[in-house]
Formats: structure tokens, C-alpha cells, sequence
């Protein structure tokens, strides 16, 4: 049986950086990292790799690399909690004591709840970004396409990143224009939302990107079946007389599969049993900490905080966890506050991103001193250079939010 005082299951984002600072504050915490891939992955580059813009290479790196000094990676899986107990139990039959536990393992993708998408994925014009082994396949699609219907879906569940399905659509309309078959083309977009973004001020500006783009957009119209033989796609469609199927042909489709806390989660005491949180981890949205388990905290996809699962809001998050988990082991009170910040830059376009920031009360929150409810090029370049850039050399570093340093405050 092996003990540690900190207990991090999930080495992506959330876990790494929040591990990284904590060791930055205090490196005599023994803190252990518990992630079974041997690869780190910069996942909100791949909708560039679906455009062509990036290498999938480029966006993985060896989680050894990641790992800070002086954290302890124990490699495997973790796959039963027992929190009354403080215990985790991982795929390889070890027993992880711990007096603090951090749940950032991150979101686990349902490709199996959409009929034949798991036999059709990755061939035939059926593509999505969200794998790295699929995302290059986006590209290959959209390159080569010779005209025809090319839908994009949203589904019914919360999803990482989530503005990633409409931004590979934009992207397809460009190279499509480019390559002279748009005048052949149909996009399509379905969403089992009812509106294109939760913030009406970004929603306002996607709503006339669209409409520049021609492209025809059903709303609560969510993918259920994937016909791989005779290329159709099969929707629910929600309208005020109830629920009907419909079916389209694709000549491709860009498939957002359904999402969903890891199972180990779900099956645990630390998720929440009712309301839209169901699944997730029972945090509080201010503070970051378990509201039944006092000594376990939560960030990032796997976690009920009601905001857009983003990187973004990793790091936000980060520093509010690391501050009132510290306060918990010195039984300080908890003054650390998170308010749902998050940004979703919102590619429109080979040269064109809308910056969207904004909090719990879908307001709009800008960093930089332009009207970020509108296309930019600056934006375009920050999300290609800058943001990456961020990540693998500051926010994996255990480096403070860097949101007001932009802002030029201290």
C-alpha cells in the first residue's frame, strides 16, 4: 500500500499545474501525480491540426517531461475512490492512501452512445478533432473535398471546449472557398442546443458569421446514428410538437461525440447524485473544495463547476484550489475565490478568432483593450503562438494566472 499527503488523480492541465504550484510554494509537500499516459497533449491545438494550421506532433510532449520536480508519477490508472477512507485504487491493484485528494482526471469521450460512429470514425468522410489519432484525418477530409453536404455536429451533453465544433466548420468553409468547391457545398450545422453561444454578445457576432458563410444551422438537432455504409447521419429533432428522427446524407461529417465525468468518478461518492451536476465532482463553484468531503478538491472537465470546460478555466482555477487547499491543511479559512472565468477563442475564419472571455453569469470578461466580441487578427495570432506558448512553458511551470499581468496589474 502506498500513502501520500497529496493525492492528485490526473496528469493533463489541471493536475500538472496545480501540482506545479503547489510545489512552488511549498517544496517540502509530498504530492502524487497519478496518470497511466505516458504523453502530455496541448488539445486546444488540434482544432488547428483539423485546419491544417498545426502538426499533431507538435501538440504532444512526454508526461515525464511535465511531471514537476519533486512530485512523485505513479503511473497507472485510478479506478475506484473510497473517501470515507481516503483511499484510491488503481487498474494495476495498488492502494493510494492520502490526507488530501485533487480530482482533475479530466473528461472521458462517449464515442460508443452515438450507433456506428465507433466502426465509422476515421474514414468515409467521417472525422472530429476531439483524438489525437482522428484530427489529422479532419484535415485530409476537408483538403480533399470535392463539394457535397458537410455537416458539423454539437451533442446533448457538456462538452470540452466548447465552441471547438463551430470553429472547425469555419475553418472548412475558408479551405472550401479556397479550393473553389464552396459553390458546391452545403454546410450544415446541428447543434442539441437551442442557440449558437451562451453569451449573448459573442452569440450576436457568431450569429453574423454565419450568415456570411451561408451556413444553414438546425438547432436541437442532436446525432444519434452514424450510417457508415450509406453515408447518412441520424438526428433527434426537438421542435415544440415533440421529438422526431430525421435523417441527412453527409459526403463528411465532423462528429463532436457526446462527453461524460470518467466512469470511476461517476460510480463514486464524490459525485453529484441529482441536477444538471449529475455525474461530476460535488464541488462548491467558489471555492473549489468537495461539498460533502472536506479534504478533496476539484478543477477542470471532471469537476461540476458550471462554466465552459476550457484550459482557460483550468487556469483560473488553479490558483483558487492550490490556495484553499493550503488553508484547509493549516486550518485557515477559505479565501480563495473562483468566478467561472473562462475563454473560448472562437476561430472564425483561416486569420480571423473572436476572444470570447466571460464568467458563471455569462458576462463577458476581456482581458486585452479591443472590442473582443469581434473578429481579429491579433487574436488569430495569440491563439496560434501565444496561448501554447503559455501553456508548455508557464501554466505547466506552476507560473501565477497570467490574465492580469495582460491587464498590467500586479
Amino acid at each position: 500500500m502506498l500513502s501520500h499527503q497529496i493525492v492528485i488523480i490526473g496528469g493533463g492541465a489541471g493536475g500538472i499545474t496545480v501540482a506545479a504550484q503547489l510545489l512552488t510554494k511549498n517544496p517540502g509537500l509530498d504530492v502524487a501525480i497519478v496518470e497511466p499516459s505516458d504523453k502530455h497533449y496541448y488539445q486546444p491545438a488540434w482544432t488547428l491540426v483539423g485546419g491544417g494550421e498545426y502538426a499533431a506532433e507538435d501538440t504532444r510532449r512526454s508526461e515525464k517531461d511535465c511531471i514537476p520536480l519533486g512530485a512523485t508519477w505513479i503511473q497507472d490508472y485510478a479506478v475506484k475512490l473510497d473517501p470515507d477512507n481516503n483511499a484510491v485504487f488503481t487498474q494495476q491493484g495498488q492502494q493510494i492512501q492520502y490526507k488530501y485528494l485533487i480530482l482533475a482526471p479530466g473528461i472521458q469521450i462517449d464515442w460508443h452512445l452515438i450507433k456506428g460512429l465507433k466502426e465509422a470514425i476515421g474514414k468515409n468522410g467521417v472525422c472530429s478533432n476531439y483524438a489525437y489519432e482522428y484530427a489529422p484525418y479532419t484535415w485530409e477530409t476537408i483538403k480533399n473535398f470535392p463539394g457535397g453536404t458537410a455537416i458539423f455536429t454539437f451533442p446533448a451533453t457538456p462538452i470540452k471546449c466548447g465552441g471547438a465544433p463551430q470553429k472547425i466548420m469555419y475553418l472548412a468553409d475558408d479551405a472550401f472557398r479556397n479550393n473553389g468547391v464552396r459553390d458546391k457545398s452545403n454546410i450544415i450545422y446541428t447543434t442539441a442546443g437551442p442557440g449558437i453561444f451562451p453569451v449573448k454578445e459573442y452569440a450576436a457576432s457568431l450569429l453574423q458569421v454565419i450568415a456570411r458563410k451561408k451556413i444553414d444551422v438546425k438547432y436541437r438537432c442532436n446525432l444519434k446514428e452514424i450510417k457508415g455504409d450509406t453515408k447518412e447521419a441520424v438526428f433527434d429533432l426537438t421542435t415544440d410538437d415533440g421529438v422526431s428522427e430525421i435523417t441527412i446524407k453527409y459526403d463528411m461529417i465532423h462528429v463532436t461525440p457526446p462527453m461524460s465525468a470518467p466512469d470511476f468518478i461517476k460510480e463514486s461518492k464524490l459525485a453529484a447524485t441529482t441536477g444538471p451536476a449529475k455525474g461530476w465532482v460535488d464541488v462548491n463553484k467558489s471555492t473549489l473544495q468537495h461539498n460533502v468531503y472536506p479534504n478533496v478538491f476539484s478543477l477542470g472537465d471532471a469537476s461540476s463547476l458550471p462554466t465552459s470546460k476550457t484550459a482557460a478555466a483550468v487556469r483560473a482555477q488553479a490558483p483558487v484550489l492550490v490556495a484553499n487547499l493550503l488553508a484547509v491543511m493549516t486550518s485557515d479559512s477559505l479565501n480563495g475565490s473562483y468566478d467561472g472565468y473562462t475563454c473560448c477563442p472562437l476561430i472564425t475564419g483561416y486569420g480571423k478568432l473572436i476572444f470570447a472571455e466571460f464568467n458563471y453569469e455569462n458576462r463577458p470578461t476581456p482581458t486585452f483593450p479591443i472590442d473582443q466580441t469581434q473578429e481579429s487578427y491579433l487574436m488569430w495570432l495569440a491563439k496560434k503562438y501565444l496561448l501554447p506558448w503559455l501553456y508548455w512553458n508557464r501554466m505547466l511551470k506552476g507560473h501565477p494566472f497570467e490574465r492580469n499581468l495582460l491587464k498590467g496589474k500586479k
